[in-house]
């Protein structure tokens, strides 16, 4: 079988030369007035001289794909690829986050006739006492059908990913968070801005964030990056783009209109939230919470004059089931008006990080490039810190959490979030390919992000995204490519291959 990041060699395993990656390189100059913009969309085209190697070429597919998914949408012909569709590595049982306990007189049941006279006692069962305040009455079985859509996305959570792409239960969750009928809503705790955690009939919850200013509305140029609002549709977005790059890291988040009196005001049972609604002049229903940023009658969340846009992420498995380790990332910023972080100070900054435990193991560095290509993708400024599962060690993927400043400004880009591609020269192929591939005409990024955010329900409301942002997009992806080449060009050990063996079956998975 094909060998897959997760199943390294020790070859794979090392790192770059110190002195080759000690060098600094500078970002390609980024045009930031909006007439400038269309020039510098021009793909890498794989004809382009030392663009790809011959091996990278073929795993791109050189346009051919398209034409035998012809009359398929850019998506789904995107999704048909084959590097959307690698060999997955066989889950072990201590690879799943979550397993379902078998029943106790299952495990000591002596004989297959006795489970047979007693199929029952091999079924762990969990069943709700009563319909009280609102919830269901349900029994839950070991048997997966039934557990309702969120419990299902829990106990699919792997050490590699938080969903599977092609897994027909995540498109249950997605519609169970658009339409679930709302029983709670309270404060969540943590945080400097507002947000609300909402709880459903079959025990199942989310975060919400709402929306605090339309959807076009650029972050103020005068603003730091630690004071901007934060957006319901950045998250939405967020989700979407996440996802095209293959990455499966953030979980699912819908739009969602709803009833800030039906189904906050009315049905809360949190005083501090409670006591800060009221209704503006112009009538309609506002409220703001508390918070460390803008929860105050001057920056209201308010309905229109009920109807409020709002997003709502999938919650992830209580800490007290599954914990998460918090790491401060080495390119957090300074969070000062003043002062520079030393990332922003040192070009060989990158040579401390790589001698520096999780860092000089595994995949953990690339993990960390993964997350600046897609903040910088969506101009994020706010990634102080990342989050794993325990349970896994560092032996896992990054979740991508908490995205609400991504899409704040679509006339700028800000080089300085690419600083760990920039300073360390290093990215997964897997990765470049597919990025490489969003650039071609076929699968054009902003084609196929337009297309995937159709699919939210608040998309027939207006475009998720403007027209500004997705050639935004467009823009900082052909950057992205050029610092890569621009490293390719200054050092052999740019890319980090978890493609190993993948193109030696490319004619089984493409024939």
């Amino acid at each position: 079988m094909a060998k897959t990041h997760k199943q390294e060699t020790q070859s794979d395993r090392q790192e770059p030369k110190a002195e080759a990656a000690s060098s600094s390189h500078k970002l390609p100059t980024i045009p930031q007035n909006e007439e400038q913009h269309e020039p510098n969309n021009r793909p890498l085209h794989l004809k382009d001289k030392h663009s790809f190697s011959e091996r990278e070429k073929k795993l791109i597919g050189d346009g051919k794909v398209i034409q035998k998914v012809k009359g398929h949408s850019k998506l789904e012909a995107l999704f048909e690829h084959p590097l959307y569709n690698l060999p997955r590595p066989e889950l072990r049982e201590d690879d799943w986050l979550l397993r379902v306990k078998a029943n106790e007189h299952a495990r000591d049941a002596g004989s297959d006739e006795e489970e047979r006279e007693e199929p029952n006692n091999g079924d762990s069962q969990w069943q709700s006492s009563s319909q009280e305040g609102g919830y269901d009455r349900v029994t839950w079985t070991s048997d997966a059908e039934t557990h309702p859509p969120w419990l299902r996305f829990h106990l699919g959570i792997s050490r590699w990913e938080l969903y599977n792409r092609k897994d027909p239960d995540l498109a249950q969750l997605t519609h169970y968070l658009a339409t679930q009928r709302i029983l709670g809503a309270v404060q969540k705790t943590g945080g400097t801005q507002l947000k609300l955690l909402m709880s459903f009939p079959n025990y199942g919850q989310a975060l919400l964030k709402p929306m605090k200013q339309s959807r076009d509305a650029e972050t103020d140029v005068n603003l730091f990056y630690f004071s901007d609002f934060e957006r319901h549709n950045a998250e939405i977005a967020a989700f979407h783009l996440d996802r095209l790059l293959g990455f499966n890291r953030i979980p699912p988040v819908v739009g969602r209109l709803i009833n800030v009196t039906t189904e906050i005001r009315e049905i809360t049972t949190d005083h501090r939230l409670s006591r800060t609604f009221f209704t503006s002049p112009a009538g309609n229903v506002c409220f703001y919470g508390q918070c460390e940023y803008y929860c105050s009658s001057e920056h209201p969340v308010c309905g229109q004059p009920h109807a409020l846009e709002v997003s709502l992420a999938a919650m992830l498995p209580d800490l007290t089931l599954a914990a998460r380790r918090s790491w401060r990332s080495p390119w957090r910023r300074s969070y000062s008006r003043t002062k520079l972080a030393q990332w922003e100070k040192d070009p060989a900054y990158c040579d401390t990080v790589k001698q520096t435990p999780p860092y000089n193991h595994g995949t953990r560095l690339v993990d960390l490039i993964d997350m600046a290509v897609l903040d910088f993708l969506m101009s994020n400024m706010d990634r102080h810190h990342y989050e794993t599962f325990e349970k896994f060690g560092n032996e896992t993927f990054l979740l991508h959490l908490d995205n609400g400043r991504a899409f704040g400004r679509h006339s700028r880009d800000e080089p300085s979030i690419l600083a760990p591609l920039q300073q360390c020269c290093r990215i997964r192929r897997s990765t470049f390919l597919r990025l490489s591939l969003l650039s071609l005409p076929g699968f054009r990024l902003s084609d196929v992000m337009r297309d995937s955010l159709l699919q939210d329900p608040l998309a027939g409301v207006s475009p998720l995204l403007s027209e500004s942002h997705l050639s935004a997009l467009e823009r900082r992806l052909a950057t992205v490519l050029q610092v890569v080449q621009s490293c390719r060009h200054q050092h052999e050990d740019v890319i980090y291959d978890d493609l190993v063996g993948y193109d030696e079956d490319h004619d089984r998975w493409t024939g």
